[in-house]
């Protein structure tokens, strides 16, 4: 099937997945739930040899840090 507007339909589906991407990572923020793919990227690009925390190790620690884990009592204010 062929858009008269866009040409080819396939050539939007990179940039629709990608709009798919960012839209759930956005909501994923928005709920408070970190990007673990940001995260590895950030540490490969600006910490390279440094070990990096599993996704199951990422989402605890920021689970804990936001929510007062290891101890803290919870305070939501």
């Amino acid at each position: 099937m062929n858009c008269n507007w866009c040409g080819d339909w396939r050539a939007l589906a990179p940039g629709a997945r990608a709009f798919g991407r960012m839209v759930a990572q956005t909501a994923n923020l928005m709920v408070g739930l970190p990007d673990y793919d940001a995260y590895v990227a950030h540490r490969e690009s600006l910490h390279p040899g440094q070990p990096v925390m599993t996704r199951t190790e990422f989402f605890r620690e920021r689970q804990d840090s936001r929510y007062g884990g290891k101890g803290r009592a919870f305070r939501c204010c």
